[in-house]
């Protein structure tokens, strides 16, 4: 089966194509190709999209979805295999909510889309005491939906607009609420099997985004059903990370790095690894301490319980003859 993107594809974007918007500023192109780019390896990387596939993007309004449904369409039309882009929003009919935004945006870009009215607003408002967080209930009403009219459609991937550091902020939600080392997957199989999740901007920067939908002026429709709750846990874990980011640049890449090169012998997980079993395996060969001595105290107890009282050493020499020896030795590693 044809890869999604190979190494050939990947520098495809250098060349300006008579489909890119009219964006002419050098910085915008610069950071266009990175979020291509960043967008591709992601599907690459976890064979989000195979050739036939039907993609239903969400699309809230929000920057992350459009962003996301740019860029899929720009790689529907140079990618190497064959797949078809929806879009759909489920109107949640909160107040004041611009119904004419979404409809008017995707039809003057020639974008198929679905809108879906159901009124989930009500019914959050009616579950949810007040003073609580909605976005819980919210989210599970909202995925309900559009897990079904996936199914219902014919689309083989549902597309969410889930960047780096949504990912990253769930992991430490988890990590400081849930008591769990969990994030949100770049791509997931639901509960019931009935649908394949993807998150196309999983290697993407929160802050390029921003910048990304300042350039192309999407029509951002902000959510004002949970926006007046202040100090939601994720609000202060996303500032949080936004701090660590301004004060050292590379950590979030490094913690999403993380994320997917775990070491199960290293937690403490006993359903995810065998402790119970470790068991050692030594051989004859001696390895005696490198040092100056040893210093054996209450020798007769050591004897009792059958351990050396004068265990040898063999000498440490720190001064290393050869130029590439200076080095720090490595003593009894940790396996």
């Amino acid at each position: 089966m044809q890869a999604f993107f190979d190494d050939e594809y990947m520098q495809i974007d250098d060349e300006g194509h008579d489909f890119d918007d009219g964006i002419k500023s050098t910085r915008f192109k610069k950071l266009q190709k990175k979020l291509r780019k960043e967008v591709s390896w992601a599907i690459r990387d976890f064979k989000m999209i195979e050739d036939g596939d039907v993609v239903m993007v969400c699309i809230s309004g929000g920057k992350d979805s459009f962003t996301l449904l740019d860029i899929l369409l720009f790689l529907k039309r140079i990618a190497p295999i064959k797949f078809e882009v929806v879009a759909v929003n489920l109107d949640q009919k909160q107040p004041g909510f611009p119904e004419e935004v979404l409809p008017k945006y995707l039809s003057e870009q020639g974008i198929p889309y679905y809108i879906l009215e159901k009124d989930t607003y009500s019914i959050v408002k009616q579950v949810v005491p007040e003073g609580k967080t909605y976005c819980s209930a919210c989210s599970r009403l909202r995925r309900g939906s559009l897990y079904g009219f996936a199914k219902q459609i014919g689309a083989t991937k549902i597309a969410l607009g889930h960047h780096r550091d949504d990912i990253l902020a769930t992991f430490f939600l988890n990590l400081f609420h849930g008591g769990s080392l969990k994030a949100m997957p770049p791509k997931l199989l639901s509960d019931d099997k009935q649908n394949v999740l993807i998150r196309p901007l999983a290697y993407v920067a929160e802050k390029d985004i921003i910048k990304y939908a300042n350039y192309k002026k999407f029509p951002i429709i902000p959510c004002n059903l949970c926006g007046s709750q202040e100090n939601l846990q994720r609000a202060m874990i996303n500032d949080m990370l936004r701090e660590w980011d301004q004060a050292h640049p590379k950590r979030l890449a490094s913690m999403f790095k993380a994320l997917q090169n775990v070491a199960p012998s290293q937690l403490a997980d006993r359903e995810l690894f065998d402790f119970d079993n470790l068991s050692i395996e030594r051989n004859d060969d001696e390895r005696l301490f490198e040092g100056d001595h040893i210093q054996v105290g209450v020798a007769d107890k050591l004897a009792d319980i059958g351990l050396p009282t004068n265990p040898q050493v063999q000498t440490f020499n720190p001064k290393f003859t050869k130029k590439e020896d200076k080095k720090i030795p490595v003593i009894n590693p940790i396996l």
